[in-house]
C-alpha cells in the first residue's frame, strides 16, 4: 500500500534536522554560533578545523535549516537560524548530561575538577546590591556580539595580568559559553589561587539570553 508513503516522507524530512545533530564537529560549529555569527574562516579557527571541513559542515546544518548565512564583504557570515534553535542545543546538550554517563564522564576529564558555582537567581540579587564583579571570561569578539548587562569583559588569558582591574573585597563570578566551556573554571581556579574569592556562574550567555527573552514581561 502506498499509504504510508507520505507519512513516510515526513519522518524522513523531520530527521534531516536530526542528522545535522549526528556530528561532533558540527555540534561544536553550533555551540560556537551560539555566542554569535561567525565566518567561515573564524569557526575553523575557533574550532581548530580546516576551511574546507568547517564549511562543509556549515552546508550541512544550513540544509538542515539549522543556520543562515549573510555575505558580508568577501566572507560568508553565519547564525543560528533563530532562539529555537538555540533552545533545541540547548535541551540536546542538557539531556544528554541527565541521562548519558559517558557526557558526565568525559565533561569531567575535560572540565577538571569541579569549581564552586551560583545560580542565576543569587547572581541577579548580588548584582543588585553591588557586591560581586561579574566577568565574561570568552574571547573579546564573543563579549562584543552579546553580554550579561554589567560584566566585563576579561578574556580568560587576560585574566592573571589583569588582575588589578579587579576590585578588592568583592566576590568575582566568572561565566562563559555554558556548562562544559572551560574558561569559567579556569577563571575560579586562578583567581582562587590568587587568594580571591571567586565562583563561577551555572550556565552561560546563551542560557542567560534565551532565558530573559522568554521572561514574560
Amino acid at each position: 500500500m502506498d499509504s504510508a508513503s507520505p507519512k513516510d516522507a515526513l519522518f524522513d524530512a523531520i530527521a534531516l534536522m536530526g542528522k545535522a545533530f549526528a556530528s561532533p564537529r558540527r555540534l561544536e560549529l553550533i555551540d560556537l554560533l551560539a555566542q554569535g555569527s561567525r565566518s567561515v574562516e573564524e569557526l575553523a579557527s575557533a574550532s581548530g578545523q580546516s576551511n574546507a571541513n568547517t564549511s562543509q559542515h556549515l552546508q550541512a546544518l544550513h540544509a538542515a535549516g539549522l543556520v543562515t548565512r549573510r555575505r558580508d564583504g568577501l566572507r560568508v557570515r553565519y547564525s543560528l537560524a533563530g532562539d529555537d534553535v538555540l533552545a533545541l542545543w540547548l535541551a540536546l546538550r542538557e539531556a544528554s548530561a541527565a541521562r548519558l554517563a559517558e557526557v558526565r564522564r568525559a565533561a569531567r576529564e575535560y572540565l577538571g575538577d569541579e569549581v564552586e558555582a551560583i545560580g542565576r537567581d543569587e547572581l541577579v540579587a548580588r548584582m543588585a546590591r553591588g557586591d560581586v564583579v561579574l566577568v565574561d571570561v570568552r574571547p573579546a569578539e564573543e563579549f562584543e556580539a552579546g553580554h550579561i548587562e554589567g560584566a566585563r569583559s576579561i578574556p580568560i588569558e587576560e585574566l592573571k595580568r589583569r588582575l588589578d582591574e579587579l576590585p578588592g573585597g568583592r566576590e568575582v563570578v566568572a561565566y562563559c559559553r555554558g556548562p562544559f566551556c572551560a574558561y569559567a573554571h579556569e577563571a575560579v581556579r586562578t583567581l582562587r589561587a590568587e587568594g580571591r574569592s571567586a565562583r563561577r556562574l551555572e550556565e552561560g550567555w546563551p542560557e542567560w539570553r534565551l532565558s530573559n527573552e522568554e521572561a514574560p514581561a
